[in-house]
């Protein structure tokens, strides 16, 4: 066994505890962090199948981003897991029996697939070999994300920013040492609302001056 098949072994093997560990974590930010560890040694498997993009792809959009959000979502919610775990062993069963269903199709797709019936493409392939070092992979996803595919891009753009602003509006509903400004009765403030000059009686006549003799006004 050499060295590239040893690192496969173990960067799977890693891969799916964390994967496990994902799903059976009591604490959901403990969860969140091996979700991350799954990532990462998917995205080193990835290198090792040559799919560099692929797997900076993943390091970046989903370590660096997407993940950071969910464990900061997850720590701002802070979560009741006791509430959770109530009612778990109930709805067992059925959630078992759709995750064996889900992973049934999955199995007949992916099973499916890797069978080769047609001959490869081999115009594409003396084409893609001619343009040589010149032809990028990122650049043709990159054309075709925001020439082709630029509208769904923006709409999925816009559930992750309702997503994350139902998020932070639920930690700011749910705590009770938040505080919280109507946008609505900022809108309608009026100028003398604002400042109210008010008159206030005198509680005591003001003292006379005290009367000053020639003498010291010289």
């Amino acid at each position: 066994m050499d060295a590239k098949t040893g690192f496969f072994y173990l960067f799977s093997v890693v891969l799916l505890f964390a994967a496990f560990r994902v799903i059976t974590a009591r604490n959901p930010v403990h969860a969140v962090l091996y979700l991350m560890l799954a990532f990462s040694q998917a995205s080193a498997v990835w290198l090792l199948l040559k799919a560099e993009f692929l797997a900076i792809t993943l390091v970046l959009v989903y370590l660096g981003a997407v993940m950071v959000l969910f464990l900061f979502v997850v720590m701002m919610l802070d979560i009741d897991v006791d509430s959770l775990r109530k009612g778990f062993w109930k709805h067992f069963p059925l959630a078992a029996l759709m995750g064996s269903v889900v992973a049934l199709e999955m199995a007949a797709v992916l099973l499916g697939g890797f069978r080769l019936t047609d001959a490869p493409n081999t115009a594409a392939m003396t084409e893609a070999a001619a343009k040589g070092i010149q032809y990028s992979n990122a650049q043709e996803v990159g054309k075709m994300l925001y020439t082709q595919y630029i509208y769904p891009i923006e709409i999925a753009a816009m559930i992750l920013l309702v997503a994350m602003i139902a998020a932070i509006a639920l930690t700011l509903r749910q705590r009770k040492d938040s505080k919280f400004v109507d946008a609505s009765e900022q809108v309608r403030v009026r100028s003398r609302d604002r400042v109210k000059l008010v008159k206030v009686a005198a509680t005591r006549k003001a003292e006379a001056a005290p009367a000053t003799s020639p003498e010291q006004s010289k």
